[in-house]
């Protein structure tokens, strides 16, 4: 004789009950956004930070009282989860409807305006698209070169010879290493006095090199250090997908005779493909935030600034924190756009195959 455990009907969404989660999300959505608009900051953050909390309680209750205990397991990381990522996250995109510097507390709302003057103001859309234009650069350069010297690594370390594994790691060395490091190693290494590059070049020429001294060089620069740094990481996923490829494979081709060249496009090529397209897919959004080695290096200087360097000094160095939430949202729909078309391309091509 079987036995059922009946479950509770879940509450209507105006009834007032401890679990009544849906509930919860309308009354903490209403009363943050009026507390936001007509509120100090200072109250209103307190009074949003609440309404999460009773989100946050219908949730973990509405788990308990219908026995979903996996729920319950993972409520934990869930909080830490949106704690540390979906709530500063929810607060700068409300920000950027703002007006409000971090050396001034005052606040006033404006709704789009701070995304129009990002896309129209003619001095700071000027700024903007300049930005873009040389980050979509520092992206075409960084990652071609990267995925041409991680495969060609790829290929190397794939097979078996001497003192392998202690070459491995050296190569490893540069993705291990802090870019702030990485940036030091490279200013000095470019330096045109006492620098590597300068002192080489300078033989042959008898003249003083400069290599940051014009905007090519500069960014030539930036990609080589970046490429340095990151070929390793696609080196890793090609080596994944080399290492996969089962050796009959190319006993068969070898008693048949094929060509090396149409051994790996039939053979070595497919099973890789799929590792490919994702390093491309993750150093091309890592790309697009490239800061860091603009910082270190040149400062923007020489027409080399990016967007996320932009970003960084229109928030952190002129104080228009609403301004840099917007431009940061502008930048997190761009990518968001770019991965979709990626991941339709890739869904698309691996249809047709």
């Amino acid at each position: 004789m079987s036995s059922t455990t009946a479950t509770a009907a879940p509450p209507a969404l105006f009834q007032v009950s401890l679990d009544n989660w849906k509930l919860a999300i309308l009354v903490g959505i209403i009363v943050s956004v009026i507390a936001i608009m007509a509120l100090p900051a200072s109250i209103s953050f307190w009074i949003a930070g609440i309404m999460g909390a009773l989100i946050a309680a219908a949730f973990v209750v509405n788990a308990y009282r219908r026995k979903y205990y996996g729920g319950l397991l993972v409520a934990p990381a869930i909080a830490v989860l949106f704690v540390m990522n979906i709530f500063p996250l929810l607060w700068s995109l409300g920000l950027s409807f703002f007006a409000y510097q971090s050396n001034n507390q005052s606040i006033r709302f404006v709704g789009l305006n701070n995304y129009i003057k990002a896309l129209t103001n003619e001095l700071a859309a000027g700024a903007n698209w300049a930005a873009l234009v040389n980050t979509a650069m520092f992206v075409v350069f960084t990652v071609a070169a990267q995925m041409i010297v991680g495969f060609l690594l790829a290929l190397l370390f794939a097979k078996q010879f001497p003192l392998r594994k202690y070459l491995l790691i050296l190569v490893l060395t540069p993705m291990m290493l802090s870019v702030v490091a990485s940036g030091v190693f490279f200013t000095y290494y470019y330096d045109p006095t006492f620098g590597l590059l300068s002192y080489f070049i300078g033989n042959i020429t008898g003249e003083q090199f400069i290599l940051m001294d014009n905007k090519v060089g500069a960014m030539a620069g930036i990609v080589f250090a970046d490429a340095w740094m990151w070929s390793p990481f696609v080196m890793l996923l090609v080596l994944a997908g080399l290492v996969s490829v089962p050796k009959y494979l190319y006993e068969a081709a070898a008693i048949d005779r094929v060509s090396k060249w149409r051994q790996f496009w039939t053979i070595t090529f497919p099973y890789i493909r799929g590792l490919l397209m994702l390093a491309l897919l993750f150093r091309t959004i890592e790309a697009f935030k490239l800061a860091d080695l603009v910082l270190l290096l040149t400062k923007g200087g020489n027409d080399t600034m990016t967007i996320s360097y932009h970003l960084i000094r229109v928030a952190n160095e002129q104080n228009k924190t609403s301004e840099g939430a917007a431009i940061s949202y502008l930048m997190l729909f761009m990518v968001i756009v770019l991965t979709n078309l990626y991941l339709y391309l890739a869904n698309r091509r691996s249809q047709e195959a």
